[in-house]
Order: C-alpha cells, then sequence, then structure tokens
C-alpha cells in the first residue's frame, strides 16, 4: 500500500516546555512527497500548549480535562485527521532524526502491518537489534510489551472500522493492536523507530500510578490469568530482572519496586471492577 499522507497527532496537556520541540522535529521530517498534517489535542493546558501549537502551524483541537482519556483523546484526533496512516506522539517524545517518519511510514507498504513503534528492547527484554514482528502469539506470551501510542503508527483504514477504546484508564494501544491481531494482522516494532522518549527516571508515584491504569486496562481484554496475589508479586520481584544487568541490581531498584506494586494495585482494582484511574 502506498501511503499518501501522514497525520501525526499529538496529545497534550501543560506541554509548553516540550511541545515546541517536538513540532519542529516533526516538521523537519522528510516524507519524499507526501503530504504531513499536524493535529495537536489539548486536554484542558492551563499554560501555553495550545498558543505554541498554533504557532507551529498545528490545528488545535480543545476538550475539557474533564473528559479526557488517553483513547477518547486520540480517537478525538484520529477523527479530524485525513492521512492514510495516523501517528500517535507524545508532546515529550522527540525524533532523532529527520527521516524517522519516513522510515516508520515506509513499514506500511506491507499490507498486513495494522501498527508499529519502535523500542529498545526486546520481549524478552534484551536489547532489540533487529525488528520483529509481533503476532497474536507473540502478544499473549508478553502481553506488556508491543504497539505504543507514545510514539507509534496505525493504519487509517483500520481506526475507521474500530476506533481505539475511550473507557479504558491505560492500555488503549495495546488493546488496539491485540484486537487487530486476532485478525492476522502483524505490529512491526523496530529499534529503528524508537524516539526520545523515556519515563523511567519519573517520580515515583507517577511511575507507580502509569503501571497501575496500564494493567488495569490490560485485564479488561486479556484473558483472566492465575490468582496474582503477594507470592506472584514476590516472585516476579525476586525472579524477573527485565531491563537490569544483575539480579541484584533489578531487587534493589526502587523504580522497578515501583512499577511492580503498581502492576500489582492495577490487577486487583481490575477484578474488584473499579473504574478510577
Amino acid at each position: 500500500m502506498t501511503v499518501l499522507a501522514v497525520s501525526v497527532i499529538v496529545r497534550a496537556r501543560d506541554e509548553a516546555p516540550s511541545i515546541g520541540r517536538c513540532l519542529d522535529l516533526v516538521r523537519g521530517q522528510r516524507l519524499d512527497g507526501r503530504a504531513l498534517e499536524l493535529i495537536v489535542v489539548d486536554s484542558g493546558s492551563r499554560d501555553e500548549t495550545a498558543a505554541i501549537a498554533r504557532d507551529h502551524g498545528a490545528k488545535v483541537i480543545e476538550q475539557p480535562a474533564s473528559a479526557f482519556s488517553f483513547g477518547r483523546a486520540l480517537n478525538l484526533g484520529c477523527a479530524n485527521a485525513g492521512g492514510d496512516l495516523l501517528v500517535a506522539l507524545s508532546a515529550h517524545a522527540f525524533p532523532r532524526d529527520e527521516l524517522w517518519l519516513g522510515r516508520l511510514a515506509a513499514v506500511f507498504g506491507d499490507g498486513m502491518v495494522a501498527c508499529a513503534c519502535g523500542d529498545r528492547y526486546g520481549p524478552d527484554a534484551s536489547p532489540l537489534s533487529a525488528p520483529v514482528r509481533q503476532d497474536l502469539a507473540l502478544a499473549t506470551r508478553r502481553p506488556d510489551w508491543g504497539y505504543s501510542n507514545a510514539a507509534g503508527a496505525i493504519r487509517a483504514a483500520l481506526w475507521r472500522r474500530r476506533p481505539f477504546r475511550a473507557d479504558l484508564p491505560g492500555g488503549e494501544d495495546k488493546e488496539w493492536a491485540w484486537h487487530w491481531l486476532a485478525q492476522g494482522y502483524f505490529c512491526v516494532v523496530d529499534p529503528a523507530l524508537t524516539v526520545d522518549h523515556d519515563h523511567a527516571h519519573d517520580p515515583l508515584t507517577s511511575i507507580y500510578k502509569r503501571a497501575r491504569r496500564e494493567w488495569q486496562g490490560f485485564a479488561t481484554f486479556l484473558a483472566p490469568e492465575r490468582a496474582y496475589g503477594p507470592r506472584e508479586l514476590a516472585s516476579e520481584w525476586w525472579s524477573d530482572r527485565r531491563f537490569y544487568s544483575s539480579p541484584t541490581r533489578a531487587r534493589v531498584s526502587h523504580r522497578r519496586a515501583a512499577r511492580l506494586l503498581g502492576g500489582y494495585a492495577g490487577r486487583r482494582r481490575a477484578r474488584r471492577g473499579a473504574t478510577g484511574p
């Protein structure tokens, strides 16, 4: 499939320090003649985010903070986009060179690719050195790895048939990808599509809350897992050292502990039927 146009959709709230840089880097992409559309969905910013976006030539769509969910904001942007390829990009995600968007678009030359994104690590948490075509079997083995709306692209024709779920507190990106993986499509995860976007050094409360809402979202579409209680949490803390060079470094990491505890809390909230973030 030839991608005729690319729409980049940036979700933002109070991103004045970073959104100008993000949009400048998008504007500087070399697309070999493809049309570029730039949309910012602003969810009740209290700073100059919307004004900066307009100054950078973006179409700004505003919604109140009270209406926000990750899926709802992105659906709003997608509904106002005209591109064949819809690129979701965090306001604090920064492409590393001017060919990033072209590389991302080129992946969709394969008509069975539903979505694509970058990652530095593979599903086993070892450094990723080549593209991976994720299918449903791989997603089932590692459900928290795969497509991400932080900096990823989806096929517009598929989004029109099935938008993101607006009711999820998190995980709307992987839920959407799973839907299409179940239909025989693929997600391409390629280290060449990675951008500068890192939450590893966020405050512990932010790491905890992000993991909690993501796992609460995952639990709404994943097959029910066996009981995940304190014993399973302790086992994961002791044995799973993904992204760390040694078991000791993994076990003493306070950020990893916040992520594991957040995932545990998200699972428990989902089992209780809680709907909060």
